[in-house]
């Protein structure tokens, strides 16, 4: 007899109404949405600025456009306790490191194709994350990353 896929997971985070849970590395749900890419990041915060708290879900996973694995940030919005894509983005600007959500903006630590980091931040633009501003660029990994957690 085997066990319902649902039964064999643990949480890893429950916040503000979502769950993520961990079948195995590479299979996470939100809820009761199906995540099968490892997860790296898990946020919560009101992203689009509707008074409604969104889950924002850092996978790593190729696109069609991006052929690379690399992380990504998955947008959820809560309906009736379900989990629905608000946004799946396949890049936000830079090689995208790590995010937190800040402020009403996810700030993003990325680094570039030359070694060196940057910290930018994103906002809601009515389909997805468009860039707002630097906070820092050009910089060194130890720079970027105390720049990154202020």
């Amino acid at each position: 007899m085997t066990m319902p896929l649902m039964a064999q997971t643990e949480i890893v985070c429950e916040k503000d109404g979502f769950t993520l849970k961990k079948a195995n590395d590479s299979l996470y749900w939100i809820n009761d949405f199906r995540l099968p890419y490892p997860v790296y990041q898990f946020q919560t915060g009101d992203v689009d600025g509707n008074g409604s708290i969104d889950a924002m879900v850092g996978v790593i996973k190729t696109t069609r456009f991006y052929k690379d694995k690399s992380r990504r940030v998955f947008i959820f919005k809560q309906i009736n306790k379900k989990a629905r894509p608000m946004w799946m983005g396949s890049k936000l600007g830079g090689i995208l490191e790590d995010f937190r959500f800040t402020e009403g903006k996810i700030r993003a630590l990325e680094s570039t194709t030359d070694s060196l980091y940057v910290v930018s931040e994103y906002k809601w633009s009515g389909f997805g994350m468009t860039f707002d501003r630097h906070i820092i660029k050009g910089t060194d990994k130890q720079t970027a990353i105390k720049t990154y957690s202020q």
